[in-house]
């Protein structure tokens, strides 16, 4: 069993930034490829980062230049640095392995407001 767990999220002001990790525990040997997912309130879960095994990166373009992935895999651990926030960045974050179906953190809610 593979748990993934979340953190670093809470409550910025626009323009601010915030780091979100997420750690591996359990039954993997290797950490693969990481999505980052967000979902707004009200709203469908949408996919917002992948980061590669080797470090390779996509963003969906609404946080691309401002949000950076990277990754530790000898401390099985990713992070989404996420920087210029606007209240419309306001939503509960995951992070998911192994597809749709496979593995998912509890979520950190992220919310940007004066």
């Amino acid at each position: 069993q593979v748990r993934l767990v979340e953190s670093g999220g809470g409550l910025v002001q626009p323009g601010g930034s915030l780091t979100l990790s997420c750690v591996a525990y359990g039954d993997i040997f290797m950490l693969g490829t990481i999505d980052w997912y967000r979902q707004p309130p009200g709203k469908q879960r949408e996919w917002v980062a992948r980061i590669h095994s080797k470090g390779a990166t996509n963003y969906t373009d609404i946080v691309k230049g401002r949000f950076i992935a990277s990754r530790d895999n000898d401390k099985m651990t990713v992070w989404l640095q996420m920087n210029s926030l606007t209240p419309q960045d306001t939503a509960v974050y995951y992070c998911n392995t192994n597809g749709i179906d496979g593995y998912w953190g509890q979520g950190t809610q992220v919310t940007v407001s004066s």
